[in-house]
């Protein structure tokens, strides 16, 4: 299994399995061998369109298997799958795919029409609808073929695999691809800046995979659940991915449901899932919580931003071990890892160096920071990206002396476990003296009464800078702002104490559901002038 190229995982499994469940859809079973035919269809009608190495192909649309087979198909051809965040607007889209020009712009029902209003696709790109393979129980309507009529020149998904008909598995194949072919463009959140494309290859996923099944103590007997975005490296690369190759059964959901979640965990027997801090806080908030059958969970896997220790205590208190991943869309994501049992030892940490992964401390200088010492996080090893799309200084700046450069802070203890402290940019200087906003953060979401929230710098003339903390409380609660103040009296310094707190309804954030900390900045500004006007 480790040996086989990564186009050859499916097929691999199907020579094995045959029809044994390989993922679980919309209350259908997809055997190995069936899904290795979707593959097979899909990457014919990837060689009858001209479609082969270094192509694009994008593709918008919620979790599904067509989605999933073509990236087994683009594997297959040597082409590169461009999953599109079906969160952004059509303008957002169109940006992405003017400096991707994809061949083919694959996209679903409920995404389609705007898109092609929107004229999102460049000149010279084949538009399809997929109307098959999608769960339209989750979309909120009938599926395309009960009645949505494709927009003008759009071919639909069973039309656009009828074309390669007749070619075979094997016709389609592109002549075993370098592993170092690039497979995968995802875009970065742009949570700090603009969003970059990252050119991840399929040596990369595969490295990324030995990651996870270190991580996961993966066998063929998970049953994995699948609930984030897999236009999100975390949703496809943390668990789905490693899970097929390793042989186990997926259920995948179109999109995150409280109530689908817990009914699949109890259902399916799920013994590993992926659940970033807004689903816990979800699953938490759902009148379900206290008594789902968890029995059969391994361990949760989290990551994606700090998690409050208020999260983890919550699933340690379930019996379930909720080990955090740290990493970046650029590292695939699998850089640092916790394994279930370090999970209650080391609450709070990002655990250790992933399989096949060197992590480096750095200061400003770069040199290697001591033990304890906090600075930039970088990352070495397979997993890690080949660069930005078309974009050489970019790239040349991130992977700089062969290290990715993650613009994150953290530090080390003496046993090697990361411990995140944030972003080096929004590291806060008052007086002369760091201040990391998270650790300011995590005080404050250790409160019953908070739902989220986010610290950020404010210019000051006598300081340089404060810390300010804006702050959203939890749906009823109303806690004023001089006692969660008081939550910092003998915790920490008198200089990380936040000098002003503001509440607000809700936290600007990217449509990947990270904070944005510019625009955070923005809203302080404007509510402390407001309230300095109201003053006068």
């Amino acid at each position: 299994m480790v040996d086989t190229p990564f186009a050859d995982w499916i097929h691999a499994q199907a020579a094995r399995r045959g029809e044994a469940p390989a993922l679980r859809f919309g209350g259908e079973a997809i055997g190995w061998a069936s899904f290795a035919r979707g593959i097979d269809e899909a990457a014919a009608a990837l060689a009858a369109a001209g479609i082969g190495r270094g192509a694009v192909v994008a593709w918008l649309g919620l979790n599904s298997p067509a989605m999933l087979a073509m990236l087994w198909a683009c594997a297959r051809r040597g082409a590169l799958l461009m999953p599109l965040n079906w969160r952004l607007a059509p303008p957002e889209h169109r940006a992405m795919l003017a400096e991707a020009s994809p061949a083919v712009f694959v996209a679903e029902p409920i995404f389609a029409a705007a898109s092609a209003a929107a004229g999102v696709a460049p000149v010279g790109t084949r538009c399809v609808l997929v109307d098959e393979g999608i769960d339209a129980a989750a979309q909120g309507a009938a599926p395309a073929s009960a009645g949505t009529v494709p927009p003008l020149g759009w071919p639909r998904w069973a039309d656009f695999i009828a074309a390669g008909a007749g070619r075979g598995g094997q016709a389609a194949d592109a002549g075993a691809p370098d592993p170092r072919t690039p497979l995968l463009l995802c875009y970065t959140s742009g949570s700090t800046g603009r969003p970059k494309g990252v050119v991840l290859s399929a040596d990369a996923l595969a490295a990324n995979a030995d990651a996870s099944v270190d991580m996961h103590a993966l066998t063929p007997q998970d049953r994995v659940l699948t609930t984030l975005p897999l236009f999100h490296v975390g949703g496809l690369n943390i668990l789905t991915t490693p899970a097929l190759r390793a042989g186990c059964t997926v259920t995948l959901h179109a999109r995150f449901d409280p109530d689908a979640a817990f009914d699949a965990i109890e259902r399916d027997r799920i013994t590993l899932t992926v659940l970033v801090p807004a689903q816990l806080e979800a699953m938490m908030a759902h009148p379900r919580w206290a008594g789902a059958d968890l029995s059969s969970l391994r361990s949760i896997s989290t990551g994606s931003t700090i998690v409050p220790e208020r999260l983890i205590r919550a699933v340690h208190a379930r019996g379930v071990p909720l080990i955090q991943v740290w990493g970046a869309t650029e590292t695939c994501p699998i850089a640092s890892c916790l394994h279930a049992d370090e999970a209650r030892r080391k609450t709070g940490s990002a655990g250790r160096a992933a399989a096949g992964v060197q992590l480096r401390i750095v200061d400003a200088a770069g040199a290697d920071a001591s033990v304890g010492a906090s600075g930039e996080i970088l990352v070495r090893g397979r997993s890690v990206m080949d660069g930005y799309w078309r974009d050489p200084d970019a790239s040349a700046r991130a992977l700089a002396d062969g290290w990715f450069h993650s613009g994150d802070s953290g530090h080390l203890d003496t046993e090697g476990f990361l411990w995140v402290d944030g972003r080096l940019k929004d590291m806060i200087i008052s007086g002369g003296e760091n201040v990391s906003p998270a650790e300011v953060e995590a005080v404050l979401l250790d409160d019953p009464e908070v739902a989220e929230c986010a610290v950020v710098g404010q210019p000051d003339s006598r300081w340089g800078e404060v810390v300010v903390a804006v702050v959203v409380p939890r749906a009823g609660c109303a806690p004023s702002a001089g006692r969660l103040m008081g939550l910092y009296e003998g915790r920490l310094a008198r200089f990380k104490h936040p000098k002003r707190l503001l509440l607000v309804d809700a936290l600007p954030r990217t449509a990947l559901g990270k904070v944005r900390k510019e625009d955070v900045r923005g809203l302080a500004i404007r509510m402390l002038q407001d309230q300095a006007e109201g003053v006068a």
